[in-house]
């Protein structure tokens, strides 16, 4: 009986004989190779999950910032027939737009950069949505394309990397990401542009205010990604950078 329970708890090549010893030293190099065997099985099947999310991320980029980087204050100027680059600030954004031509004209450009911003995010959550492999990021490439989008904006490829300063395309942004965030922050803007009348002022404290409401709804647990904060306070840094003259 020894003899039979012996034989049917060794591995087929480990032979009989050896001792106790050797019989684990053999039992363990069958189990490690067994492991090192069925290890690279494992990363065959991930790997095309992992160059999924990585080519979607690439593509979601350069969509995100081809589209940030259309220049609708300087298309709206040429409409005029003027080159907007050439009046007021020399800026491509809406303010300069409104001083220089008018409301009709500067509220389009507001209009369609804010609208860019918005497209940018909800594009990636719709193409991520309909990826399986790539569902579970949808957060972080919606994220990716607010802030590539923004930085088209800001630096825009057709025109030398001159561009807006970034207001109206994270207005965009924030109601495609954080609409709560978008019904506290935009009345601060209109609350301090009527008390100082600079549009300047009134972005900058609408972006200064976006990251202070951001910590209160984590703190609350309106949201629950932290991810959220560190994007609002990117985009602060950005709009008061561009605002620092």
């Amino acid at each position: 009986v020894g003899g039979s329970l012996t034989h049917g708890l060794v591995p087929a090549n480990c032979g009989g004989s050896g001792g106790a010893h050797a019989l684990r030293q053999c039992r363990r190099r069958n189990e490690n190779g067994h492991l090192s065997q069925a290890q690279p099985a494992v990363n065959r099947e991930s790997r095309p999950q992992i160059v999924t999310v990585w080519y979607l991320a690439f593509l979601f980029g350069v969509v995100s910032y081809l589209l940030g980087s259309l220049p609708n204050g300087y298309i709206v100027g040429k409409v005029a027939g003027v080159d907007i680059r050439k009046y007021g600030s020399g800026n491509i954004g809406a303010t300069n737009v409104l001083r220089v031509l008018g409301k009709k004209y500067g509220y389009s450009v507001f209009f369609l950069d804010a609208l860019k911003g918005f497209a940018a995010v909800r594009i990636c959550l719709a193409l991520v949505s309909s990826t399986p492999t790539a569902r579970a990021y949808a957060d972080s490439f919606a994220l990716l394309g607010a802030v590539v989008c923004v930085g088209g904006h800001v630096f825009p490829i057709w025109l030398k990397f001159k561009g807006g300063k970034g207001v109206a395309t994270s207005a965009g942004v924030i109601v495609g990401l954080m609409p709560l965030a978008a019904v506290i922050v935009f009345p601060i803007w209109f609350i301090v542009f009527e008390i100082c009348r600079y549009v300047s002022v009134a972005s900058m404290c609408a972006a200064i205010s976006l990251p202070i409401t951001v910590a209160l709804f984590l703190h609350f647990k309106v949201i629950d990604s932290v991810i959220l904060l560190y994007f609002s306070l990117a985009i602060m840094v950005v709009v008061v950078w561009r605002h620092r003259s």
